[in-house]
């Protein structure tokens, strides 16, 4: 798996999200993560459990990160922060290889399709999570929230949309396709004119409103709404 690139691509770019995207939310991993970060919550601002939840979920909700609420009011350090909760997940545990994923990927034609990591994860636990899952190969790049860099850029903000299509070296956004489970993500991916899948999985309450125009239950799915990028499809796409 590469890192930036500084040419522009002739490609056009799949982007996909990492977590609750490459492997089922049926892992837990979510749960492990949001366990670990109220402990965090609790621990570092001395708080009573509660009131650790209530203020992770506020932050988380207007910042996109929680580490983002704690390193703007609470002035917590980033990198120890990483080092307690997404280095501290027991992956190794519960991410196993996924032959279907393989086969998805590996089906994606990437003589007109690069294909890109995007998570607001710090870059250990993103290279950790692909290496579980056996899937380094298929990437060529990843674009991560850089806990060692104060302010953040993360998803949902434009900043971080732009700072991926730069990393992966595509300049048009409807040159960028992307998958993400997260609903603000898919949503202000489509505002700027990405094409935009949302991965709602099966036991997960659909949006009223969708987040974008293409909403699916399982990542094969995206053989059917992005033909374009597979082999053997007669369709470039726009």
């Amino acid at each position: 798996m590469g890192c930036a690139t500084n040419g522009v691509s002739p490609r056009k770019v799949f982007f996909f999200d990492i977590d609750n995207c490459l492997y089922p939310r049926s892992t837990k991993v979510h749960d492990l993560m949001a366990d670990l970060i109220d402990k965090y919550f609790a621990t570092h601002l001395s708080l009573p459990w509660e009131d650790a939840v209530r203020l992770h979920k506020e932050y988380y909700q207007n910042y996109g990160l929680a580490i983002e609420g704690l390193v703007r009011h609470h002035q917590i350090d980033p990198l120890d922060y990483n080092a307690k909760v997404d280095d501290a997940l027991p992956l190794d545990d519960v991410i196993k290889p996924r032959p279907e994923l393989k086969k998805l990927l590996g089906d994606i034609d990437q003589s007109k399709v690069k294909l890109w990591l995007f998570t607001n994860a710090y870059i250990n636990h993103a290279k950790r999570v692909v290496r579980l899952l056996e899937v380094e190969e298929f990437f060529e790049g990843v674009t991560y929230c850089d806990y060692s860099s104060v302010p953040f850029t993360c998803k949902p903000q434009p900043a971080m949309y732009q700072k991926a299509m730069r990393e992966a070296g595509v300049e048009r956004y409807e040159d960028c396709f992307f998958v993400d489970d997260s609903y603000q993500n898919c949503k202000k991916a489509q505002e700027l004119g990405w094409t935009v899948a949302h991965l709602v999985e099966d036991g997960v309450k659909p949006p009223k409103t969708p987040a974008c125009k293409f909403q699916i239950r399982h990542l094969d799915d995206l053989r059917t709404v992005f033909p374009q990028c597979f082999k053997g499809s007669a369709s470039e796409g726009s």
